[in-house]
């Protein structure tokens, strides 16, 4: 991109650059419009994400602590007996499309209940810990969508600020050197040309 373009001859050739000239010109203006939005939604995104952070890293420690309290109460056969039964949980991601951009934009998770069959936790700690294990999986899964989205709005940023500067810095000074070039050679063969018809004339009247 950094190479400047090979100057075609004549009017045609200047007509040529100068629309790559107009065309590169707008095209920069636009990409840099674009940019100014994809700034903005990433700073929104980011904020997100660290809403998500905070509320992730309040509820995993919270969870942890139920836990550890009845392991303390019941030990590991307690939390087998408990966990007997259950299934994982899953999540799935919603994607959405946001200034070109594909981004995760919604979850939703599911988390299994308590099959009636199963036997109960034995100690209330571990009914805190099942519920408040609960929250974190959705605080984690709500973290990673917004750090997901976070992350790829701001790779868009680079890119578009990469070509921003390419178009600004170097496509767009050599589009305007070669026109400058052109401008000159069609207005020295102008020149020449219309030596020629002078010297032309006169040798015609002698």
């Amino acid at each position: 991109m950094t190479r400047a373009p090979r100057t075609p001859p004549g009017r045609a050739g200047r007509l040529r650059l100068r629309h790559r000239l107009d065309v590169a010109e707008r095209g920069a203006g636009l990409l840099e419009q674009k940019l100014r939005v994809l700034r903005s939604e990433h700073e929104r995104l980011l904020k997100a994400e660290e809403r998500a952070a905070r509320e992730w890293h309040a509820q995993f420690p919270e969870a942890e602590a139920w836990l550890l309290r009845g392991l303390l109460l019941g030990g590991e056969q307690a939390l087998d007996s408990a966990a007997a039964g259950i299934g994982p949980a899953e999540a799935t991601i919603h994607w959405t499309t946001c200034m070109g951009v594909r981004l995760p934009g919604t979850f939703s998770l599911s988390v299994p209940a308590r099959p009636p069959a199963s036997a109960a936790p034995t100690n209330t700690a571990l009914v805190h810990a099942e519920a408040a294990y609960g929250r974190a999986v959705r605080a984690a899964a709500e973290y990673a969508v917004a750090h997901t989205a976070a992350e790829l709005m701001g790779a868009e940023v680079i890119s578009t600020r990469r070509r921003v500067r390419a178009l600004r810095r170097h496509w767009i000074p050599h589009l305007r050197e070669a026109v400058d070039r052109a401008d000159l050679a069609l207005e020295q063969a102008e020149h020449e040309d219309g030596v020629r018809r002078r010297w032309a004339a006169g040798t015609a009247e002698r």
